[in-house]
């Protein structure tokens, strides 16, 4: 009988331990990690995570100036959000206070430390990018390996600190990781110094901890983000981060950061344990599964990749749907940015990465995706904190009407979006058809990029418009061949037209590749960013001579291009392609720049009277890449497919 008496007080113990241990307040972690002073808006979100830290009760502070506006309890447990007031707050710790009561009245608590930061500068003191710039885009994971403590042997599995996903560095394969990180691009910035662009955008760095499936999935691309404040410790800390910025600004380049707003990672934590019922549109499809990306279900809805629906007078709902709420792969949740919560979540991360590592600039991936007014409020808080930021969003439509639809104050939408810089689309498809054929007197050829130049009436800012040649999602503009006379027209028509352009990592050495087999092959490692490469286009030595005459025409055309007022603020005159001669004019304040293109596999002659409003009295100028003279006075001749920048 004692016996068992003291068995029942034993498991009466037991039970109230287990009791007490569900009371017990567990905070295990805050997003954001800390917070500013200063801001315009003076609300911040906390978002806290923690074994059922929605049973807390009450959340206080004693620090001056900090209110709790709210507690918000979501579906799961799990999760809290806070909405403290910080407007009279100066910077330093808040001791956060959370409040729970036990079944008998008992209260609990934890407190937690809560840093509030000083700014380093006023909002519109961040300087975005512009006409002005060149952005270099490049990938991470295949620009350079920095010197840090050796991976372990090819193929082998890594298992990097503060990563749970097993992945693999195997440099053989197109579709796996390769090991580049920030200590290789911080090794070479003199590089992007020599080259001339002014502004370097990598793809996204953010945490992708997610399991590699050889050649049917793996992250190494960055889009596929699992925290969304966190750098992926295989490209290095956010210290690492902060740093390479800096010493980016003191070399006078600029950093843009590439932001997803309209999906996350598998791994997510929000995909095992969802906040809200409608954190993710159509999260049916995640309850069944086992909540990791290597549990695939065929079932759920893929988007249409259509993005006409979104701006289509006579679209129908379910083609709306498709497009925003049908899921990029089975891989990547897509985020409901209707919910007030999560976009709230998505603002507040912008601007804290903008004050902590000091970005210039955003690229968001596939802007149209995501929910257009829940977007436009994005980039209209943006706007009132930072003014002279800048933001670019990835419209890929080729038709001008529509991309024009989605800059800023553009009298074609019933709805500002407030994106300053939206991405040419159809100057990279023009350029890529054009560099095909003959320039005819109609349609082909350079007549291509004219009849797309000729809308432009359409934008509410051309200047505020970026083109391209090529980027990590198509083909290279070479293909598979290495034709540098029409590298040369392309990159001549790009670095002069009113456009702010970027250029793909790679294309000033004749890199190139193609998408057929997989994405890889257009994301190739740079030649020297890694050990035992072949040779290195880092170096002039390491370059071949081809590689070196085309670096060495491009950099020259990129140093004349900083600064020059004629670029960045003159006005812009086309003539329609002439005998297949294609010319376009910049002017500004007595300055002239003329770039004239044959689009033709053979001579042509440039009628220079046709040509009289822009060349004016100018005789003998120089052609800027290859710094030859040429006499205005009389007909140039022009060899097949040949490219002048003349200054004058």
């Amino acid at each position: 009988m004692r016996r068992l008496i003291l068995l029942t007080a034993i498991l009466m113990a037991n039970m109230m331990t287990m009791s007490a241990a569900k009371q017990k307040v567990a905070v295990d972690r805050i997003e954001p990690t800390n917070w500013f002073v200063g801001l315009k808006n003076p609300q911040v979100q906390l978002m806290v995570y923690g074994k059922n830290i929605a049973d807390v009760s009450e959340v206080t502070t004693n620090y001056e100036g900090v209110v709790v506006d709210s507690m918000v309890r979501l579906d799961s447990p799990n999760y809290l959000l806070l909405y403290l007031n910080v407007k009279d707050a100066k910077a330093g710790t808040v001791k956060l206070t959370f409040q729970m009561k036990n079944e008998k009245g008992k209260v609990k608590s934890e407190t937690v430390d809560y840093q509030l930061k000083e700014r380093e500068m006023s909002g519109e003191l961040h300087k975005g990018f512009d006409i002005s710039d060149v952005l270099y885009l490049l990938m991470p994971d295949r620009f350079a390996q920095g010197q840090t403590p050796a991976l372990k042997a090819k193929g082998a599995k890594v298992l990097k600190e503060g990563v749970k996903s097993q992945y693999v560095v195997d440099r053989t394969k197109p579709s796996l990781r390769h090991g580049g990180n920030i200590a290789g691009i911080r090794e070479h910035l003199d590089y992007f110094n020599d080259l001339g662009v002014t502004a370097l955008w990598f793809t996204p760095i953010l945490e992708n901890d997610s399991p590699d499936m050889m050649e049917t999935w793996s992250t190494y691309h960055g889009y596929a983000c699992t925290n969304y404040y966190r750098v992926d410790p295989r490209f290095g800390t956010n210290e690492e981060y902060r740093q390479l910025i800096d010493e980016c600004h003191q070399r006078g380049l600029k950093v843009v950061m590439d932001m997803i707003f309209n999906h996350c990672g598998f791994e997510h934590p929000w995909v095992k344990d969802m906040p809200s019922k409608d954190w993710f549109n159509l999260s049916d499809w995640l309850k069944e599964s086992k909540g990791t990306s290597d549990s695939r279900n065929t079932s759920f809805l893929q988007t249409s990749y259509k993005l006409t629906p979104i701006l289509d007078p006579y679209a129908s709902e379910v083609d709306k749907r498709e497009t925003q709420e049908g899921w990029f792969v089975s891989t990547m949740p897509d985020l409901n940015q209707h919910n007030p919560h999560l976009m709230r979540y998505l603002i507040q991360n912008s601007i804290w990465w903008i004050e902590t590592a000091g970005i210039d600039g955003i690229r968001m991936d596939t802007y149209p995706y995501a929910f257009r007014e829940s977007m436009a409020q994005w980039m209209k808080e943006l706007e009132e904190e930072y003014p002279n930021f800048n933001t670019v969003g990835e419209t890929w439509v080729t038709e001008p009407a529509y991309t024009a639809a989605w800059q800023k104050d553009s009298k074609l939408s019933a709805m500002n979006s407030h994106l300053k810089t939206v991405m040419d689309f159809s100057f990279q498809e023009k350029l890529d058809s054009a560099k095909h054929e003959e320039t005819d007197a109609w349609w082909r050829g350079m007549n291509r990029l004219y009849n797309s130049f000729c809308y432009d009436y359409l934008y509410p800012d051309p200047s505020s418009v970026m083109a391209f040649l090529d980027n990590h999602d198509t083909d290279r503009f070479l293909g598979n061949g290495r034709d540098s006379l029409a590298l040369k027209q392309a990159l001549a028509l790009l670095l002069t037209v009113r456009r702010i352009p970027q250029l793909y990592y790679g294309t000033e050495i004749l890199m190139n590749g193609t998408k057929e087999v997989t994405d890889g092959h257009v994301r190739k490692d740079f030649p020297g960013g890694f050990a035992g490469d072949a040779h290195n286009c880092f170096t002039k030595e390491g370059r071949s001579q081809a590689e070196n005459s085309m670096f060495n025409w491009l950099s020259r055309l990129l140093h004349w291009r900083q600064g020059n007022e004629a670029i960045s603020k003159g006005r812009m005159k086309q003539f329609i392609p002439y005998e297949g001669v294609y010319v376009i004019a910049r002017q500004y304040k007595g300055k002239t720049v003329m770039t004239i293109l044959n689009g033709t596999s053979k001579e042509a002659v440039m009628d220079v009277k046709r040509y009289a409003e822009v060349i004016g009295s100018a005789k003998r100028v120089k052609d800027i890449p290859t710094g030859r003279y040429y006499d205005l006075s009389k007909n140039l001749t022009l060899k097949a497919r040949q490219a002048l920048v003349l200054e004058f």
